[in-house]
């Protein structure tokens, strides 16, 4: 579509990821969509509203050294790079004391530094547009509540979402003369795979849902609405800040 603006969505093959390309695209959105697995890439392409405006790279966040050639690929297919939603990240819950130097490993791997490369590969694009100063640029790094508290059995997860944290605020002060903005989302537990793997039974959703206000998990569609919000002309103002999507878990 001439004109529109291209997001690029990490993790995007299941839960929030897919929830974010939905509504971007939805809303006119040239939609760049990756994960590991092309065969559920391309079944959610053809969920899309607008699949023809969209591009499907399948890809291994923890692969480092590709990530360059990974955004060169992209934006010789769409032309530029407005928006990055650093979606993709991953958990295992477990006591502190029982935390493996493989889990410790994997979540560090993929929550922190894949979300840092990633992020510093969009903005080298971001910075080659020609009319960055006109219409700006965006990164969204998906966090967590989990990166303003603590939590039993979340000691690296959180640790890893309030690195996410510090990472946004430092990159908006620098990137802000150069028309970027940078922003985090924080849900909470949300219908998401990852989360019904976790809150695996009656007692653990009912201990969830007790420290929520507002009585339920997440919708989806209200992280989305998040994501396109601060993508969006309106938070045109808003840099280096945290988005929660709690229904007041971390205002108690």
């Amino acid at each position: 579509m001439k004109g529109a603006k291209t997001v690029w969505i990490t993790g995007a093959s299941s839960g929030i990821g897919e929830a974010l390309a939905l509504a971007y695209n939805a809303k006119g959105y040239r939609t760049i969509i990756s994960a590991r697995r092309s065969e559920v890439l391309e079944s959610l392409q053809k969920k899309l509203t607008q699949p023809e405006d969209s591009f499907i790279l399948p890809l291994d966040l923890e692969q480092h050294e590709n990530a360059e050639a990974w955004f060169h690929q992209a934006s010789a297919f769409t032309g530029s790079i407005d928006i990055l939603v650093n979606n993709a990240g991953t958990n295992f819950p477990e006591p502190f004391l029982e935390v493996s130097d493989n889990h410790l490993d994997t979540m560090l791997d993929l929550n922190v530094r894949a979300c840092f490369v990633a992020a510093q590969s969009a903005v080298q694009v971001m910075l080659r547009s020609v009319d960055l100063d006109e219409k700006g640029a965006c990164v969204v790094n998906m966090s967590s509540q989990m990166g303003h508290v603590g939590s039993p059995n979340r000691t690296v997860y959180c640790m890893t979402k309030h690195a996410i944290e510090g990472l946004t605020k430092a990159m908006a002060v620098e990137l802000a003369e150069k028309n970027i903005r940078i922003n985090s989302i924080g849900p909470t537990f949300s219908e998401t795979p990852m989360v019904k793997r976790i809150v695996d039974t009656p007692e653990k959703k009912e201990f969830v849902t007790s420290r929520i206000p507002m009585g339920r998990l997440a919708k989806l569609e209200d992280v989305a609405a998040a994501a396109v919000y601060l993508a969006s002309p309106a938070a045109s103002m808003v840099t280096g800040t945290h988005l929660i999507v709690d229904g007041g878990w971390t205002a108690q």
